[in-house]
């Protein structure tokens, strides 16, 4: 009876073991959860930085002129009245002659 016990016992043990170490919410699960949250708190770091740029901008908008006026003059090429433009086009380069043998 106490031989018996004492493998029951082990066989319990082992049990737990392969279900701590292998099983559903055991130890290899838990890391690989551990480092999806690890590289998802470096993607949401990204995030909100990349969302304090874009309210910045947004308030800089709102705020002043001369945010809007940069933006206007760059993306839509705008000019204000008065002014003169200027397209400046490089000539392109000569093509390059072949070295002689």
């Amino acid at each position: 009876m106490w031989r018996v016990t004492v493998v029951l016992l082990a066989l319990l043990i082992a049990a737990l073991q392969l279900k701590y170490w292998a099983g559903s919410g055991g130890v290899r699960e838990v890391e690989a959860l551990r480092v999806l949250v690890e590289a998802q708190a470096r993607e949401n770091a990204t995030l909100e930085q990349r969302n304090a740029a874009l309210q910045a901008e947004v308030e800089d908008l709102r705020r002043g002129n001369a945010a809007l006026e940069e933006r206007a003059r760059t993306e839509l090429g705008l000019i204000r009245p008065g002014e003169t433009f200027f397209r400046v086009i490089e000539a392109p380069l000569p093509p390059e002659s072949e070295p002689q043998q």
